[in-house]
C-alpha cells in the first residue's frame, strides 16, 4: 500500500527523529532525509519539515546544503533552526539576540490554518540562542512568545499561507508544547493534505521482516537488562526468529538496584523467555574497570566496553560466537551519543561506545527498536501482548547506578566562581523569598542541541512549587554556566558546600542502593509509579556545612520520550517519609530535590 509521506530533514537537532515519530503517530508516514539530498529526493512527498540543529543560523553555520527543495510546490515547516532557515531563505534576518529554554507562553496571532483549533494563548517549549528579528515579503508573525518575567519576543511563529511556508521558533514535537501534536497534525493533514494510513501493526510487520533478513539464518544473543526496551526487543526477535534462535544474557554489573538481578531473571522466566536465559555475575570485573574513574564520559565508555567483553566471554563459553549481538537500543540512546551526522554528543550511552559502533559497521549487531522512543516501544509491547507490569517499569539506564554515583577528586571544577555568581543568583531568588548558592560540581545537560557540562544552584526557603520552577528557569537562563537547580529538603539550607573525594566503590554503591530503595518504595506506597515517569536517585560526594560526605539528590520527572522532561512535584507526605530514613544513612550530608527541566539538564546527572 502506498502511503502519503512527509520528509523530515535532519540537521542534527536532538528532536529530528521525534518529529518523524510524532507524525507517524498520526498514522502519516514520515521519513528522515539528509540536508545533502538532491531536490529529486523530495519528489513524491506531500510536505517537508526542517528540524532544529546545534548550528547557529545567525553565523551561517551548516548553510551549505542543497536548498532546491525550497522551490518545490509543497508545504514546508521549519522548527527552531529550520524556522530561522525558512526566514532567511525568503528575505528575513536572524540574529544571535536572545536565549530561551523551557516553557514559554505564546500569543496566537491571526488565523493561519496551521493554528486551527488552538486557543488565543499556548504553552510552548523553547531551546534556542538565535532569533528571527526581521521577516521577508509576504511573511507575517502568527505567534509571539512571553517569557517567565513577562518579556515579549516576536516571531515565535511565522507564516506565508500563500506559499505554504511556516516557521516555529519553539519545538511542537516535544510533549511539553501542550498542543504541539495539534500543530503538527494541522500541518500534515490540513496543510499538506495527507491521509492517515500508517499504523504500528504495519511497523511491527516490517520490523519482523527486517530482523529475518538481517539475521539471514543466524541466531541472536540479546543483552537483556530486564527493562522495557530489552523485554520488548526480546519478544519481537523471538516472534521473528522463533525461541530456539534467541538467547538472552543478563549481566549483574554491580551497578543494579537493590535485588534487581534476581527480580529480572524471575520476570523473564514468568514471560516464557527462560529456556535460553543465561546469567553472569560480573560485578567484580565492572568495579575493577571503573576504579579511579571520575569523568562521566570515561565511566560510560568503560561500562559499555566491559559489557562487550563480558558478552564475548560468555558467547565463547556457550559456543554462540556466530550469533548476532542483540540490543534494546532506542532512539534517545543514539541521538544523545551523536548518532546522526550533525548531532552533538550529549552523553555516550553504553550501547554506543566505539567497540559497539565497530560491531554495527561489521553487521554484527541487531537493534530493531533503534528508531523508536519509549512511548512507541510501550505501544509495540502492548501490540505484542506483553504484561502491563513490565511495560510500565521506570526506565533504568544501561550503565545503571554507575551514572547516578557521581565521583570527584575532591576539588572544585575549573572556573568555579561562587562570588561572581552570587549576585545573579540573589537577583532571581531573593524576590521569591528564597536563598541560593552555586554548588562546586558539574553535571551533564543539553542547551540548544549542544552538550553542556555546567553547575547547579542550590535553593532553600519556602515558596509555592510553581514559583520554585519559575525561579529555576530564570537561574539557568540568566546565570552563565548553570544548567540545574535543586531544592534543599532538610530545611537547614547551607552556608558552605565542599566537594570531597569520591570514587566508584562497592560501599558507595550500597549506600546509593539503600537511598534509591527508600525512594522507590515510597513512590509505590503513594501510587506514583505510573504518574512519575522516572525518578533517579543520585549520590554526590559533597559536604554541606561540614556535615557528612554524600549529598542525596532525588530527580522525579514527567516525560514520555526522554527527549524532554519536566520535574514532577512530589507530595509533602512522601517527602516527609523519605527525609528521615535517607538522612539517617551513613555519611549523608543532605537531601535535595532536582527542579530542572530537560533542557537544560538531562534526566540523568551523568
Amino acid at each position: 500500500m502506498q502511503h502519503d509521506r512527509i520528509a523530515v530533514i535532519d540537521f542534527g537537532g536532538q528532536y529530528a527523529h521525534l518529529i518523524a515519530n510524532k507524525i507517524r503517530r498520526m498514522h502519516v508516514l514520515a521519513e528522515i532525509r539528509q540536508p545533502e539530498d538532491p531536490v529529486s529526493a523530495y519528489r513524491g512527498y506531500q510536505g517537508i519539515v526542517i528540524s532544529g540543529s546545534p548550528a547557529l543560523a545567525s553565523q551561517g553555520e551548516d548553510s551549505g546544503y542543497d536548498k532546491g527543495f525550497f522551490e518545490l510546490d509543497i508545504p514546508i515547516l521549519g522548527l527552531c533552526f529550520g524556522h530561522q532557515e525558512v526566514a532567511k531563505r525568503y528575505g528575513g534576518r536572524v540574529e544571535h539576540a536572545q536565549r530561551e529554554y523551557g516553557f514559554a507562553k505564546m500569543k496566537v496571532l491571526g488565523d493561519s490554518p496551521i493554528f486551527a483549533g488552538l486557543g488565543p494563548q499556548e504553552v510552548v517549549w523553547m531551546s534556542h540562542g538565535d532569533t528571527v528579528t526581521e521577516l521577508g515579503e509576504g511573511f507575517v508573525e502568527i505567534g509571539a512568545s512571553i517569557d517567565q518575567d513577562g518579556t515579549t519576543h516576536h516571531n515565535a511563529a511565522i507564516a506565508n499561507d500563500k506559499l505554504r511556508r511556516y516557521g516555529f521558533q519553539y519545538h511542537p514535537e516535544v510533549d511539553d508544547t501542550e498542543h504541539g501534536d495539534q500543530m503538527l497534525e494541522n500541518f500534515a493533514i490540513r496543510v499538506c493534505g495527507c491521509k492517515p494510513t500508517w499504523t504500528m501493526d504495519r511497523y511491527i510487520e516490517e520490523q519482523i521482516e527486517a530482523i529475518r533478513e538481517q539475521a539471514a539464518g543466524r541466531g541472536v544473543f540479546l543483552l537483556a537488562s530486564g527493562g522495557v526496551d530489552s523485554t520488548v526487543c526480546a519478544v519481537l526477535i523471538g516472534r521473528a526468529l522463533g525461541p530456539d534462535r534467541l538467547h538472552l544474557l543478563h549481566v549483574d554489573n554491580g551497578l543494579m538496584r537493590k535485588g534487581e538481578s534476581l527480580q529480572v531473571v524471575e520476570e523473564f522466566k514468568r514471560q516464557g523467555l527462560g529456556n535460553n536465559l543465561h546469567f553472569v555475575d560480573a560485578s567484580d570485573k565492572f568495579l575493577r574497570a571503573l576504579a579511579g574513574r571520575i569523568e562521566p564520559e570515561s565511566k560510560r565508555r568503560v561500562i559499555g566496553e566491559t559489557f562487550v567483553r563480558v558478552f564475548e566471554d560468555e558467547s565463547r563459553r556457550l559456543n554462540l560466537q556466530s550469533m548476532l549481538l542483540g540490543q534494546g537500543t532506542i532512539y534517545p540512546d543514539r541521538i544523545e551519543t551523536g548518532g546522526t551526522r550533525r548531532a552533538d554528543v550529549i552523553k555516550t550511552h553504553h550501547n554506543r561506545v566505539p567497540i559497539i559502533e565497530e560491531m554495527i559497521a561489521a553487521g554484527r549487531v541487531i537493534e530493531p527498536l533503534s528508531e523508536l522512543y519509549k512511548v512507541e516501544v510501550r505501544e509495540m509491547g502492548e501490540q505484542l501482548g506483553i504484561a502491563p507490569g513490565l511495560l510500565w517499569r521506570h526506565p533504568f539506564p544501561g550503565p545503571g547506578l554507575g551514572v547516578r554515583l557521581l565521583c570527584s577528586d575532591g576539588s572544585a571544577p575549573t572556573g568555579h566562581d561562587a562570588d561572581k555568581a552570587q549576585p545573579l543568583i540573589d537577583a532571581q531568588a531573593k524576590p521569591a523569598g528564597l536563598s541560593g548558592m552555586l554548588l562546586p560540581v558539574r553535571s551533564v545537560g543539553v542547551k540548544a542541541d549542544l552538550r553542556s557540562y555546567e553547575q547547579p544552584v542550590l535553593l532553600w526557603g519556602e515558596a509555592p512549587y510553581e514559583t520554585l520552577l519559575q525561579v529555576a528557569a530564570q537561574l539557568y537562563a540568566r546565570v552563565p554556566g548553570v544548567n540545574r537547580c535543586v531544592l534543599d529538603l532538610t530545611g537547614r539550607g547551607a552556608r558552605k558546600a565542599t566537594p570531597v573525594l569520591g570514587k566508584v566503590t562497592r560501599e558507595r554503591l550500597d549506600l546509593l542502593r539503600e537511598a534509591d530503595d527508600i525512594v522507590m518504595r515510597a513512590l509505590e506506597r503513594h501510587g506514583l509509579m505510573r504518574t512519575v515517569w522516572q525518578c533517579p536517585t543520585v549520590l554526590l560526594p559533597m559536604s554541606l556545612d561540614d556535615r557528612g560526605r554524600e549529598l542525596v539528590i532525588v530527580r522525579p520527572v514527567l516525560s514520555e520520550r526522554a527527549m524532554t522532561a519536566r520535574p514532577a512535584q512530589l507530595p509533602k507526605a512522601l517527602i516527609d517519609e523519605i527525609r528521615g530514613p535517607i538522612l539517617a544513612l551513613p555519611d549523608v550530608s543532605g537531601l535535595v530535590l532536582d527542579l530542572t527541566t530537560k533542557p537544560p539538564g538531562t534526566i540523568e546527572w551523568e
